[in-house]
């Protein structure tokens, strides 16, 4: 894969490093990214960690909670006083109080966590301050899935956008778009009103991918579908048009000025994020929703795969030395996650680890990916149901228990929001194969028969004494050991 940075920015890269190592002699962090892709669950991720750590939650697989060396976990002032403040307590309030899932993650948000511990050892007792802060960075993995535009010029990305618009998950809504870009003459005036016409369907194009219904993952430009303050701006506005690999664009054409916008996407959006927050990474996580994937085809599992496969090359895995560490961080664990598994009965857990090693397994071998500890998980940060069985004798089921959103349905029954009921999920398949099984070259792939709904949030249980205990979860013990264990030790 081409370098997705010049010589000048591994410089600015290696002063922003020394500058942060510097800060950190007296006051030691680690900084956690937490990505995923559209509706994975960042937002309630990052809002249980903080939850159970700070009131003390339920996490008998976390070392250093469960020996009782966790003194106390607090918020403190973020170091990055430019970067917005993830509103930990707004999305608290919307999961405990108003049992709302809180919006989706927007942009890009920091949190600082500190914890106050006792080393394992007693060396570790003798020198060390017993104190680490978590700097959590947020932000949305479809701008990650922007990076590899920065080894890409504008008419390689535009053929791979349309050729992707031709494959058979896509080709029945891409259809509008397709036809105005084949329209334009690329040595054509430029045209403002042209490009905003090319911009518009081309947007549309992408939110109708990111529905439900179809699941797909890989939908660059990142920013089209969540420009914030640079909505409307002509950086944000162009869109692929067809070019012949030997075509040469004119000065003033339409062509042109595609061209001129795309860069500076690259130069003004990509490359500053790469730089000043994914560069600055110690430790990451990648949240994904296989289960909406699988609901939704074999396509959406491969385009899944797919962009697993980008956000690896994004990466900069390995271990560093005492002297490289100074200038240049790497990330040395990578979590990939498999959320809500609150929606399928424990009995399909292993299943749903075993189809996302199976996805990660694949993705790895082709970022040719190596130098970090990769791990898998099937977890839900906040556990909405629980378990259950219904039926009687030899004909039981296994089940999930909670409160359907308002407006959920399962065949004719639409739920009011307010009432409980119980649901039997469906079965993942016992081989991973039979959902990739088309990429192979073999049989078609077999999608399960799975019953997805949404469900509320929890009401969380009270102790004897009328005290609320701490968000619900399942495994999420296991990801802050695998996350942050080692330097809790």
């Amino acid at each position: 894969m081409p370098s997705l940075t010049s010589i000048a920015d591994e410089a600015r890269i290696a002063l922003d490093t020394l500058s942060d190592r510097t800060s950190n002699l007296w006051s030691p962090s680690l900084r956690l990214g937490v990505t995923g892709l559209s509706r994975a669950g960042k937002t309630v991720f990052i809002s249980s960690l903080v939850h159970n750590l700070i009131h003390g939650g339920r996490l008998p697989l976390f070392d250093a909670q469960a020996s009782g060396r966790i003194a106390k976990a607090y918020l403190e002032h973020q170091p990055d006083d430019a970067v917005p403040r993830f509103q930990y307590e707004d999305h608290v309030a919307d999961l405990v109080e108003r049992r709302v899932w809180p919006d989706s993650t927007r942009a890009i948000s920091e949190l600082r966590l500190t914890i106050e511990f006792e080393s394992a050892s007693a060396w570790g007792r003798m020198f060390s301050r017993g104190r680490l802060s978590i700097d959590i960075v947020d932000y949305p993995g479809e701008w990650l899935l922007d990076l590899p535009l920065l080894g890409k010029n504008y008419a390689q990305f535009a053929r791979e956008a349309l050729d992707s618009a031709a494959e058979a998950s896509r080709s029945d809504i891409s259809g509008e778009w397709v036809r105005l870009s084949r329209s334009i003459d690329p040595d054509g005036p430029a045209d403002e009103m042209q490009a905003r016409q090319l911009f518009d369907a081309f947007s549309d194009y992408l939110r109708q991918c990111k529905h439900d219904s179809r699941a797909l993952s890989t939908l660059p430009p990142g920013r089209f579908l969540m420009p914030g303050d640079l909505e409307g701006s002509p950086a944000l506005t162009f869109g692929p048009i067809p070019l012949a690999e030997d075509h040469k664009i004119k000065p003033g054409s339409f062509a042109a000025m595609m061209e001129r916008r795309y860069e500076a996407y690259k130069r003004h959006v990509v490359k500053p994020f790469f730089r000043e927050h994914i560069a600055r990474l110690d430790r990451q996580i990648v949240l994904v929703d296989a289960m909406q994937a699988i609901n939704a085809g074999a396509e959406a599992v491969g385009d899944l795969e797919r962009a697993l496969t980008e956000i690896l090359n994004c990466f900069r895995p390995g271990k560093g030395s005492l002297l490289t560490d100074l200038v240049q961080r790497r990330i040395d664990r990578i979590l990939i996650a498999a959320t809500k598994a609150d929606h399928m009965h424990r009995e399909s857990h292993q299943r749903m680890q075993a189809i996302v090693r199976r996805l990660a397994d694949r993705a790895i071998a082709r970022a040719n990916f190596s130098g970090a500890e990769v791990d898998v998980l099937a977890m839900a940060a906040v556990r909405a149901t629980r378990e259950g069985t219904a039926g009687s004798g030899k004909d039981q089921l296994p089940v999930i228990i909670g409160t359907p959103i308002a407006g959920e349905s399962i065949g004719d029954e639409t739920f009011d929001g307010e009432t409980e009921t119980a649901v039997f999920p469906g079965d993942l398949p016992e081989r991973p194969s039979t959902l990739f099984a088309k990429s192979d070259s073999g049989p078609p792939a077999v999608a399960p028969e799975i019953r997805f709904i949404r469900f509320r949030p929890p009401r969380l249980e009270q102790t004897a004494e009328g005290a609320k205990l701490s968000l619900p979860h399942i495994r999420l013990d296991q990801a802050l050991e695998f996350l942050v264990g080692d330097q809790l030790a």
